[in-house]
């Protein structure tokens, strides 16, 4: 089971909502505290400015759903499945994922600093200008995943599988390459000599 880093707990929370069907419902504006969100069907649902802060979500279905500036704050993550969706300029600050899946998933922009990823399945998935700083990637399984022009400032990456993947214009300052899996990815000229320069190696021009 993952766990948030350093071990702190999840928030406990105060209702629950399950077993609801709210397959294509537009959730723009609504907020959520500490609220237990178990097998709703979230399948095709859009939101804009919406709040779900320190809420559980078990089992919930994502899938083809779309996002806008909504945030996700301190929540957690299990067993949901998000194939298909797309979040854009959203926010998951503190937020652990646990047993998901993230087929085709498609982030555009947002903060998802401080979240919790460990041994995540990725490979499809791609995050694009987005902030990662300090996330938990312990083990994530990336092999192809897009990481584009990503802020991986102080992010935990031992023992991710990155081969394949695309790297271009992402913060690797705290990648150490010689415990994260980088077969075949594909990296800029400055990240070469971010990794060359992490090897050991001394870099000149001549």
């Amino acid at each position: 089971m993952a766990e948030r880093k350093y071990g702190v707990p999840a928030p406990e929370t105060r209702t629950t909502i399950r077993s609801q069907d709210w397959d294509s419902e537009d959730l723009s504006g609504r907020r959520h505290d500490r609220v237990a969100f178990l097998d709703v069907d979230m399948t095709e649902t859009s939101s804009h400015g919406a709040v779900f802060h320190e809420c559980t979500f078990t089992g919930v279905r994502f899938n083809a759903s779309a996002h806008s500036d909504t945030a996700f704050t301190n929540c957690t993550f299990k067993r949901c499945t998000f194939f298909d969706a797309t979040f854009t300029g959203c926010k998951f600050v503190g937020s652990l994922f646990d047993g998901c899946t993230f087929d085709l998933l498609k982030v555009e922009g947002g903060d998802w600093s401080f979240v919790g990823l460990p041994g995540a399945g990725l490979r499809s998935a791609s995050f694009n200008d987005v902030r990662m700083r300090e996330a938990d990637l312990t083990g994530a399984r990336g092999e192809g995943v897009t990481l584009r022009g990503v802020d991986l400032s102080g992010a935990w990456l031992h023992s991710a599988d990155l081969s394949r993947s695309d790297l271009r214009g992402s913060d690797l300052s705290s990648l150490d390459p010689s415990v994260v899996k980088l077969k075949d990815a594909v990296i800029d000229i400055r990240q070469a000599v971010t990794i060359a320069t992490a090897l050991g190696l001394q870099v000149r021009s001549d």
